[in-house]
């Protein structure tokens, strides 16, 4: 067994919706990134990397290669789950949470859980998504950004128990 986190940040900018979890969510803004910004892949690939001890995101998708301008972070998670696969590594379950004041994540729950279950390789029952809010602290707090952290725990694909 191996255990990883993950955490990712991306101020708000023009646009009117957020990348969440592989899903296009209405919201006032948009992201300022390199690729699409979608903060829980981003937080959930880096936790992947990690726990397989291959590394962050940012070394296997630098954001000043512009293979790499506006990707579907979706594209990540697929590379990343290949380099497990390789490894012989598995998805046991993964944690995610979101910090943000807005937009709300109960109305998408589901969606995303659905999308990165699928993304995993997973039964949906082993993906958890929630949300919190920094009780108006900070830049999160000020509705400047928003954030994700997750932990995966990875098992040795050779044994299914």
């Amino acid at each position: 067994m191996r255990i990883g986190s993950g955490f990712d940040v991306h101020t708000f900018g023009p646009g009117d919706f957020v990348m969440l979890g592989g899903i296009k969510v209405p919201h006032t803004h948009g992201v300022v990134a390199h690729s699409d910004g979608d903060v829980i892949l981003h937080s959930l690939c880096d936790a992947l990397l990690g726990a397989a001890g291959l590394g962050d995101i940012g070394q296997h998708f630098k954001d000043t290669d512009p293979q790499w301008r506006g990707a579907d972070s979706k594209t990540f998670v697929r590379s990343v789950m290949n380099m497990l696969l390789i490894r012989k590594l598995r998805v046991g379950n993964a944690d995610i949470t979101v910090l943000a004041e807005a937009p709300k994540v109960g109305p998408v729950r589901d969606e995303i859980r659905k999308q990165i279950a699928q993304l995993l390789e997973v039964e949906e029952e082993f993906v958890n998504v929630k949300a919190t809010t920094t009780e108006k602290l900070g830049f999160l707090g000020r509705k400047e950004g928003i954030a994700a952290q997750a932990t995966v725990l990875l098992l040795d694909a050779r044994d299914r128990h």
